[in-house]
């Protein structure tokens, strides 16, 4: 996938962010700069989507990531279908094939999946001609997160080219991780895994990182210290003795988080567990960006959303002059 492809013919879906290249990436974060300023009017609205259709159809539980897709759809004027596990005839043995096939029937242009099974937003583009989007597969990918944490990295430190980012904590369950590792990687920056030997792949292979169990040797060099939860859903057996050892060894506490340079990022993809990757107070520090990611997540998710089923990039120009 080329910038040209993205600019002239749009990209069917987008799953992995081992589809995007360089260009790619720097198309969608400089067109979220665009969305980012429809936010910020008194009403935040373009009608860059109206007439398209999106249903989520989530899977998995989430709070972040599915209210921004949800008031991204809303902010480019499209309508919404919503999908529920919990009340929907997958709890009376539906498969995820005819669970797709049944809401494409009913005229979308647009799917958002999030499912525990890793390949399934994938499958799920096999299977429809609407575009897909992954909002999270297994421990796969997580691309639209991925993209989030670039541009609020960018703006905070204008190029990424030669950065250092410390990913720390459960790597080995961690779509977030897989996604970041490629998208800071393809931005130039270089990317250092931090975990106990528990928490890491089985291999790295084709994996652009460093690696290390020893976050106190990378603290003074880091340029952003990215921070993950331990997915307890995930672990099927314990994989470290202690949360309150975990925490001791791998987590940001108040004497770490003084270590780091002074211009670094503390930065987390929620939910945080205070107390056991990041200290309560750290996460409260100016440093920490977390909040920004959050409210930086609508824009990137216009964005892909628009380049996916919008019909040009002229239609942000044109509200823009109007404003």
């Amino acid at each position: 996938m080329t910038a040209t492809t993205l600019r002239q013919r749009g990209p069917k879906h987008l799953l992995s962010m081992a589809d995007l290249d360089r260009d790619d990436i720097e198309q969608i974060l400089n067109l979220t700069e665009s969305f980012a300023e429809v936010g910020e009017r008194s009403i935040p609205r373009v009608p860059a989507l109206r007439g398209k259709t999106i249903a989520w159809l989530f899977y998995e539980d989430s709070t972040r990531t599915r209210l921004s897709f949800e008031t991204a759809a809303k902010r480019l004027s499209a309508d919404t279908m919503n999908f529920s596990v919990g009340s929907s005839s997958v709890n009376k043995g539906e498969s995820l094939r005819d669970t797709v096939e049944t809401i494409a029937a009913m005229g979308i242009d647009g799917i958002v999946v999030r499912h525990g099974a890793a390949g399934a937003p994938r499958q799920v583009s096999e299977w429809t001609d609407a575009s897909v989007i992954n909002a999270g597969d297994g421990w796969h990918q997580h691309p639209t997160q991925s993209l989030l944490d670039l541009y609020t990295a960018r703006q905070h430190l204008d190029e990424l080219d030669g950065k250092h980012i410390a990913i720390i904590g459960d790597i080995k369950h961690s779509r977030v991780a897989r996604s970041n590792a490629l998208g800071f990687s393809a931005m130039g920056a270089r990317v250092t895994l931090v975990a106990p030997p528990t928490l890491l792949p089985s291999t790295l292979d084709g994996w652009p990182v460093e690696a290390t169990h020893d976050l106190d040797a990378v603290l003074e060099e880091l340029d952003i210290c990215y921070l993950l939860r331990m997915q307890l859903e995930r672990q099927g057996q314990a994989v470290v003795p202690s949360l309150r050892e975990y925490h001791n060894e791998y987590g940001l506490t108040s004497a770490r988080a003084d270590r780091l340079p002074n211009d670094a990022l503390i930065m987390h993809p929620g939910p945080m567990n205070r107390g056991v990757e990041i200290a309560g107070e750290v996460a409260d520090r100016p440093a920490a960006v977390i909040t920004e990611q959050v409210a930086n997540g609508v824009s990137v998710r216009m964005a892909v959303l628009f380049l996916l089923l919008g019909s040009g990039l002229d239609v942000v120009d044109e509200q823009r002059a109007i404003a």
